[in-house]
């Protein structure tokens, strides 16, 4: 799938080389097209949940903070970027890799932004700061960590990032979520451009090939945004009140220390280490046909953490590795780190423009949770994919059932640790933290082969 002007074979597998700018610049934006969704819809479910306004509901704190937040995402993705792509001395992986906000740390953020007596903002971005810092010290230790962590606990751990977030996902495409006086929430009206976004995504994804097949999410979006601009569900009057340039504020919502946050980002920065490890690794495969080197994990790793921490001091999320931009090098084999460089330099321009933050607010929250449902589908999907490689004995088996079991049921009721302090309830509630914690403990201390520990010898309890 590779045009024979854009370079040599040899060329095209060199992350130094640059293709002619007239190749590199659509190569650079379509990079941006494909992770574009997934980059601002994190920001826009937290500033949600913080009571931050959306569209034309401005909520709590208002329009201007909601578009704030996108605009953070889509200028510390770039920001991130470049330092994968460009290097600071042993700092960045000098790889096609992209950055954007991390969907496995809203979990986590939800719980410690929403309702009465949270941290808010002010404690959730304080902890985004010092859990980049933490995670940016896992560099040294990258190797060691990736071994403690086979496909046993990755695998359970994913699958409970998107079995968390799925609630979410259903909610907006219902309408958003539900509040008393708001009769919309669920009816046919609501359902409808949802709908429309996940039909079009599959059928994009599976009827069409190349770039098509890899932005189905975006596509599908577009087509629910008509659908929903046809009902009439589509607001632009907040499109004027934005300006043309805002920089990013240190410190905009205050410093406030939480602990609870500050434990969450840190355990969460353990599994972003871990995924852009594998992304690292995708990246050489696909585009160079190679393993990663040493210096290229552990600088990934010294970016990924570097990234998260300016972020959270200006008001932005964590950062992590986007896998399907390593899917789009292999699939256009291309893998020059130029290339995603100026991706990377669109998303600090938009950045900087709160237009852009304006024009993306007026997505109705159905045209996005119609969107979110596949992309978390996709997620917990992923999740599954990973446990495949799992050898099922009971040990394993043993170690699966009790960490899905407490984390998905403490999330599915919250109210069972009523009576634990404000801090255990945002680590717990989440239910990704106490799934990921046990799965890793009890991999750890559990003793690998046990007596009779054979999936073909008939079970005392019955269980085969």
């Amino acid at each position: 799938m590779t045009d024979a002007s854009i370079g040599t074979p040899a060329q095209l597998r060199d992350p130094n080389y640059t293709p002619p700018l007239g190749k590199a610049i659509p190569l650079g934006i379509q990079h941006v097209l494909a992770m574009f969704v997934s980059n601002v819809t994190p920001a826009i479910i937290v500033a949600g949940a913080a009571g931050i306004g959306f569209g034309s509901d401005q909520g709590a704190l208002g329009f201007p903070d909601m578009n704030y937040m996108i605009q953070m995402s889509m200028l510390f993705a770039g920001i991130a970027t470049l330092i994968q792509t460009i290097g600071i001395g042993p700092i960045g992986a000098r790889l096609p890799i992209v950055q954007g906000t991390s969907f496995a740390f809203v979990p986590v953020m939800i719980p410690a932004v929403a309702g009465a007596g949270t941290a808010g903002l002010a404690g959730l971005m304080t902890g985004v700061m010092l859990g980049g810092i933490f995670h940016f010290s896992l560099g040294f230790i990258v190797k060691p960590l990736r071994k403690a962590l086979p496909p046993l606990v990755t695998g359970t751990i994913v699958l409970m990032i998107g079995l968390a977030l799925l609630k979410v996902g259903i909610q907006y495409a219902a309408g958003g979520v539900p509040k008393m006086g708001t009769p919309e929430f669920g009816t046919l009206a609501m359902w409808t451009p949802a709908l429309v976004v996940m039909v079009v995504t599959l059928a994009v994804k599976f009827f069409m090939r190349g770039f098509m097949s890899v932005a189905a999410v975006l596509i599908g979006i577009i087509a629910g945004y008509i659908v929903a601009l046809l009902m009439g569900q589509v607001s632009f009057s907040n499109i004027s009140n934005a300006s043309y340039f805002a920089a990013p504020v240190p410190f905009k919502y205050g410093f406030e220390l939480n602990w609870a946050i500050v434990i969450g980002m840190c355990f969460m920065a353990i599994v972003s280490a871990i995924e852009t490890v594998g992304d690292t690794s995708g990246i050489t495969k696909g585009g160079a046909g190679r393993e990663a080197t040493d210096k290229e994990v552990t600088g990934a790793t010294f970016a990924d953490g570097l990234g998260t921490a300016i972020a959270g001091v200006f008001g932005g999320l964590p950062n992590t590795s986007f896998s399907q931009n390593v899917g789009l090098v292999a699939i256009t084999g291309v893998m020059s780190r130029h290339v995603v460089t100026i991706g990377a330099l669109f998303l600090v321009a938009a950045g900087f423009i709160p237009k852009v933050g304006a024009i993306i607010n007026t997505v109705p929250i159905n045209v996005l949770g119609g969107g979110v449902v596949v992309m978390f589908g996709m997620v917990a999907a992923s999740g599954v994919n990973m446990l495949s490689d799992v050898s099922w004995n009971r040990r394993n088996m043993v170690i699966f059932a009790i960490s899905l079991s407490l984390g998905f049921g403490l999330q599915l009721v919250p109210d069972a640790l009523q009576h634990t302090g404000k801090t255990a309830q945002i680590l717990l509630t989440s239910g990704l933290l106490p799934a990921a914690f046990l799965s890793i403990v009890l991999n750890l201390i559990l003793p690998e082969h046990l007596a009779g520990d054979d999936l073909d010898t008939p079970s005392e309890a019955g269980v085969d």
